[in-house]
């Protein structure tokens, strides 16, 4: 086993899982939902989707938690930075002062024996897919968050921010195996759906396999795509597939890590789990040399995975379960349209 790959004390609580998903829901006694009244259209568009009330809930919060950050930060950053596939024409009309001189259509200028330009507008033809590690190592936090629950409210926000642009919007769940593919597909509802296969997943496998993800990609995705890996990363033999789809595809990797994952408390004997495969070790965390080793397998394996990233020019973001994940993304826009800007 690798150090830091989904590990747990021995001693730690357990908690009740839902798919590859940690949450403390409360029951529908608890919540009030029996009751009518304004929680009626609420069970109403439940049942509307075949959706288990308990799970629309959930999606409803993890809408209403993710909505402001599409609305006021990314939607427009979002249009900015992924463009369609080229221009197309809209029409050709009389020249106006402050027209760009450069856009003259001079065939229907030679023609009418006046100025004439053409107006192009973008071809927002573009299609967003949502790459989703559903690994057993997803099922770890060490503070309130669990990586899957991160994983889940960005899924959320991608998928708002590109319905906003009218972007077509798909999904590949993945573990060591290909759990689910979800064709992409325009319209508010395909929101629903994306955040409702995440919550009700129930993967059968434990492991990661990312090439195999990129691969299924490659297969079903035949135009380029705007494609979003969100992953711990924990993982090797990748990096051929990864350079073989990012010849056709805009890939953003996102990284989504603990700190127990880089930093071992001084807790003396620790036992603990890895979550895919299932194994045990036993750590004198008391050791500093211990700790240290530890810390810097980890910091071998981010050096070794940005290295590879950098090398494909892909943009990466870097998320923690203990900090917010709007700050990040926020800062992929502006490094995207400062690139954009310089031309680059």
């Amino acid at each position: 086993m690798a150090f830091g790959h989904g590990v747990t004390s021995s001693n730690r609580p357990k908690v009740k899982t839902l798919g590859a998903l940690v949450f403390n829901v409360p029951s529908p006694q608890s919540s009030g939902i029996a009751f009518a009244g304004r929680v009626a259209p609420l069970i109403q568009e439940a049942l509307s989707f075949m959706i288990p009330l308990e799970i629309f809930q959930q999606i409803r919060r993890i809408q209403i938690r993710t909505r402001r950050s599409v609305e006021s930060i990314f939607a427009g950053g979002y249009h900015s930075v992924f463009k369609g596939r080229g221009m197309e024409f809209a029409e050709i009309r009389e020249y106006v002062p402050g027209d760009d001189v450069r856009d003259i259509d001079w065939n229907a200028t030679a023609r009418r024996g006046q100025p004439y330009v053409k107006r192009q507008v973008e071809e927002r033809e573009l299609t967003v897919m949502l790459l989703v590690d559903l690994s057993a190592s997803g099922r770890f936090g060490s503070v309130t968050r669990v990586k899957a629950e991160i994983a889940v409210e960005m899924c959320a926000v991608l998928a708002l921010s590109a319905i906003t642009n009218n972007d077509k919007v798909g999904l590949i769940l993945f573990s060591d195996k290909i759990e689910r593919f979800v064709r992409p597909q325009r319209g508010k509802n395909r929101v629903l759906r994306v955040i409702r296969e995440l919550l009700t997943a129930s993967p059968s496998g434990r492991g990661t396999d990312v090439a195999l993800a990129l691969q299924t990609l490659h297969r079903v995705s035949r135009q380029p795509t705007v494609s979003f890996i969100i992953s711990d990363f924990l993982t090797e033999s990748y990096e051929k597939s990864l350079g073989l789809v990012a010849q056709r595809h805009d890939v953003i990797p996102i990284c989504i890590s603990d700190r127990r994952e880089y930093q071992l408390p001084d807790a003396g004997l620790v036992t603990l789990e890895d979550f895919e495969s299932g194994e045990w070790i036993t750590l004198d965390t008391h050791d500093a040399s211990v700790r240290e080793r530890y810390a810097a397998i980890r910091r071998n394996q981010d050096t070794c995975r940005q290295r590879l990233f950098t090398s494909l020019g892909l943009d990466s973001i870097e998320v923690r379960t203990d900090e917010p994940y709007d700050r990040p993304l926020m800062q992929f826009f502006q490094r995207r349209e400062q690139r954009l800007r310089d031309g680059r």
